[in-house]
């Protein structure tokens, strides 16, 4: 698998209602939309406190190495919405997705839209064996859309993670190529 060439053919994935590209620096006023709130960034990422701290961001971890981190954009208005990260481990053959979504378009199905996608796209194209991810307990209703995805709950993981100054724990599901190819 090369998968710095299978990333750089999938630069932009087509939706039913959304597309998923590259963020771009251009992509500030609508991050930061969601990025300051604190409802929306409370499991995930430190709030942003100026459009100039979204900007940054863009630049450190989005711009700086691109490659399966996609803006979640809606077709209809070109409005991004979210993010999408899909960090594949080539040796295992496996990848885990993480996403994070503008409070204003939580329960509406582009979550699972967007994981839908580059689930195909994981094991289509990609070849992989299993997609997993995780969330934080505190936050059920990111388990509720990883089941709309089609994941599996797998387990409870304990002190999993380093969020915000304190460890949390979190639950994990995963789906399986066989899983996939069976539905």
């Amino acid at each position: 698998m090369d998968k710095e060439y299978l990333f750089a053919l999938h630069d932009h994935i087509d939706g039913e209602r959304i597309y998923l590209r590259h963020v771009l620096l251009k992509d500030a006023e609508d991050m930061h939309e969601y990025a300051k709130d604190e409802e929306t960034t409370k499991f995930v990422f430190d709030r942003h406190e100026s459009l100039e701290d979204t900007r940054k961001n863009i630049a450190k971890y989005f711009l700086s190495s691109p490659l399966g981190k996609y803006a979640i954009v809606l077709k209809e208005t070109e409005k991004m919405i979210g993010t999408i990260d899909f960090r594949i481990e080539e040796t295992h053959k496996k990848a885990e997705l993480g996403y994070t979504v503008n409070k204003d378009y939580w329960g509406k199905g582009y979550a699972t839209e967007a994981g839908k996608m580059l689930i195909q796209l994981g094991f289509e194209v990609f070849g992989l064996q299993r997609i997993f991810a995780f969330h934080d307990v505190r936050n059920p209703a990111s388990g509720k859309v990883m089941e709309k995805m089609g994941l599996t709950y797998e387990g409870h993981y304990r002190t999993n993670r380093f969020v915000k100054g304190e460890f949390v724990d979190d639950k994990c599901y995963s789906i399986i190529k066989e899983d996939y190819f069976s539905e």
